[in-house]
């Protein structure tokens, strides 16, 4: 185990692993990355579920500078990405500690380095990159009674399960429910969708790449380049519907309405699954076999969110009760209020959760003050709701790199306090003026503020333009050796 190195990088998803590939190309070769689970992949590793796909186009939902021409199909699997992170990670597999659970990240003004206690020791480091992900701490429903047979997460699937002729209860509505749900409805003998919100749900129009497409994008790097590029125009297309543009998100709208309307046949359904809110201002989904799922025999919706649970039954929020054998979470994530945060304690021992007590926030989502040489990668406002997320990921690595490089090994550096205000004004301002902020309750917005901290308000070229590369204008830099 490396116990003192220039950079230590906390998670091995798509952000660490692509930190630490692009910090070795730099040059940076003094690295460990600690992951606690046994292997890495980060939210394609834990979420397993039957049914799991990106609902970003594979070949945009990969690092650029390592393409992938072997995606099977438009929007690929969950098993496609782990592999493909899997083999990402080769290169770096000497700087990987596996099974290595931090608990503690704190600064040492006096030697002027961070310690990161782990479960396995203790690891100094010059600069730390947190790359603990959104999507990485299920949330549970704060539900009275207690259930007797099996309450499995969506992120915690127990391969093991058999749902063959059982009577199951799919607690949520959102992208792991749409996923799961037809899956769920080939096995059970009933299902019962517990729904509190209905989703915006939008043609997937899915398709396979045969053989033949794939060794052509194998052979001649410069059609998948151009297939890429095809690819981020188009969803950067997307936008426009998101912020102030009316007649975008009417188009947008009207598509989804057209899509329910063909899919689904019985009135009073359609009308359950009619949504109550503006377009976007909650996560818009993509799926072809939802619909008519909800409209198979066996497969009823109840418009209620979870409210109880019984030994052999769930109750749901309009009085209902429904007995089933086996309980079924798509309830997301704790995202707005990261896990990590109560870990990491910065100058004079203040924690970045206290840090971020009315929400989360960072200079050009990625550093924060009174946090020297600690970079977040995929944090405050670094989400996208209409292109992929890996861009700004990308994005963000660059900056860090860039930093690291003009600081040196010996040096420090720290986002300026007005620089980090500046940005959080920014990113509230501009939030207004888009659907995010229209009324619903989503996980977009943290729970105590209601500020909206995880998506960025503009396109992905403009964050890229503006924050993927070093500027230290924002940054005070000291002892540069």
């Amino acid at each position: 185990m490396r116990t003192d190195v220039r950079v230590a990088i906390i998670g091995a998803g798509f952000a660490g692993i692509g930190a630490a590939l692009r910090l070795r190309e730099a040059g940076i070769d003094s690295v460990a990355v600690l992951e606690r689970s046994d292997r890495v992949g980060g939210t394609w590793r834990d979420n397993r579920y039957p049914g799991v796909a990106c609902d970003i186009p594979a070949h945009l939902y990969c690092f650029s500078f390592l393409p992938n021409s072997g995606f099977t199909r438009r929007f690929a699997a969950g098993d496609e990405i782990q592999e493909y992170l899997e083999r990402a990670a080769d290169p770096i597999r000497d700087v990987l500690q596996l099974g290595t659970e931090v608990v503690d990240v704190s600064w040492d003004e006096w030697g002027a380095r961070w310690s990161v206690a782990t479960d396995r020791g203790t690891v100094t480091a010059a600069a730390v990159v947190l790359a603990c992900g959104r999507l990485t701490e299920p949330r549970l429903p704060e539900v009275p009674g207690k259930f007797g047979g099996p309450v499995v997460h969506s992120a915690r699937w127990d391969e093991a399960l058999d749902l063959t002729g059982r009577r199951v209860a799919l607690v949520g509505s959102g992208a792991s429910a749409v996923q799961l749900l037809p899956h769920v409805a080939d096995q059970a003998s009933s299902v019962v969708v517990l729904q509190r919100s209905a989703p915006w749900v939008l043609p997937r129009g899915d398709r396979a790449h045969d053989e033949v497409q794939r060794r052509r994008w194998a052979e001649r790097p410069e059609l998948l380049a151009r297939l890429r590029a095809e690819l981020f125009e188009e969803a950067e297309a997307g936008h426009a519907a998101r912020v102030g543009d009316t007649v975008a998100r009417a188009e947008l709208c009207a598509r989804a309405q057209r899509h329910r309307r063909d899919q689904v046949e019985d009135e009073r359904l359609r009308r359950l699954l009619t949504p109550d809110h503006e377009i976007g201002c909650k996560r818009v989904l993509f799926s072809d076999d939802y619909y008519p799922a909800l409209s198979r025999p066996n497969v009823r919706l109840a418009a209620a969110a979870l409210a109880g649970y019984e030994r052999d039954a769930v109750l749901d929020g309009n009085g209902s009760r429904h007995e089933v054998d086996t309980v079924l979470l798509a309830t997301g994530f704790e995202a707005a209020r990261q896990p990590y945060a109560r870990l990491v304690r910065g100058r004079g021992g203040v924690s970045l959760e206290r840090r971020w007590a009315d929400g989360m926030q960072a200079y050009g989502s990625i550093a924060v003050h009174g946090f020297p040489n600690l970079f977040v990668l995929d944090g405050p406002n670094a989400s996208l709701g209409h292109n992929s997320a890996v861009i700004m990921i990308e994005a963000q690595i660059n900056h860090v790199v860039g930093a690291l490089g003009e600081v040196g090994p010996g040096g420090l550096i720290e986002v300026d306090v007005e620089a980090e205000r500046r940005y959080a004004e920014e990113m509230a301002r501009r939030s207004v003026q888009t659907v995010w902020t229209s009324g619903c309750s989503s996980w977009y917005l943290d729970p105590g503020s209601g500020r909206q901290v995880m998506l960025w308000p503009g396109t992905a070229t403009e964050y890229v333009e503006r924050f993927g590369h070093f500027d230290a204008a924002a940054y005070a830099l000291v002892a540069h050796t």
